[in-house]
């Protein structure tokens, strides 16, 4: 898990900074480097996107699981996490302001930090083999990101770090028992439906041009690789099927 801490440590002190000295930047600048993070977002899961090899499974994945994440609430329940986390840890603010800005600081930094390929590559990478190179250069990234969230978004951004230790601190345990279950294929599918995500993200969030309830789609990471599985199974148990269904 030493990328996870390390990963840890960055959005730490990245948001530390950002509430110190973030203030400092004028807001033309705040806002540059926050539409700029979003611009590259939007950038990253579009080419993450792009190398899907079976789209109709992600666009299948993103069905199902937005249904099965409407119907768990999932963003409703990280809404929660992140208001707790501010009724035990956050002095209340004079302006109710203050409450919506530390919670969408902890979702919106939850979300980009755990969404996408290097987390999950990484992770695996890290609990097999004990190379952490991919998560400590997504943790520079993470650190960098957290500055500019911070000075923007406030405290909540910090919070985000405990998503940070659980997610891929539990992915890097588990990573022993992700290993031959994972095909290359499936891993392919589950990049692909993390950009959309991402997309979905920037737009949503750090762009803020349309609502979107990004955390309800977020089974769409479990969904889609599942239906590349179910397909390999398939064809193995009917040849047949090869010429019919695609890959």
């Amino acid at each position: 898990m030493t990328g996870t801490w390390l990963n840890v440590a960055t959005v730490l002190i990245g948001g530390t900074l950002g509430l110190l000295f973030g203030a400092r930047l004028p807001e033309r600048a705040r806002q540059t480097v926050f539409h700029g993070l979003g611009v590259f977002t939007l950038l990253l899961g579009v080419r993450m996107f792009a190398a899907s090899e079976q789209v109709i499974l992600v666009l299948l994945g993103l069905l199902f699981g937005g249904l099965l994440g409407e119907g768990l609430h999932i963003e409703d329940g990280l809404r929660g996490l992140g208001a707790w986390f501010e009724r035990r840890f956050h002095a209340p603010g004079p302006a109710a302001r203050g409450s919506s800005r530390f919670v969408q600081g902890f979702l919106t930094a939850s979300l980009l930090f755990c969404v996408g390929p290097m987390t999950i590559l990484g992770s695996i990478q890290d609990g097999l083999t004990g190379d952490y190179t991919t998560l400590a250069i997504k943790a520079v990234m993470d650190g960098f990101a957290a500055l500019a969230f911070a000075s923007t978004m406030g405290v909540g951004v910090l919070f985000a770090a405990v998503v940070v230790l659980v997610y891929q601190g539990g992915l890097s345990l588990l990573a022993g028992q992700l290993q031959g279950v994972f095909s290359a294929a499936m891993l392919a599918e589950l990049n692909g439906a993390g950009g959309v995500l991402l997309v979905a993200l920037a737009l949503s969030s750090l762009l803020e041009l349309k609502r979107i309830r990004v955390g309800n789609l977020l089974p769409a990471l479990v969904v889609a690789p599942a239906l590349v599985w179910l397909l390999e199974a398939a064809q193995r148990l009917w040849p047949g099927l090869r010429g019919l269904l695609p890959g």
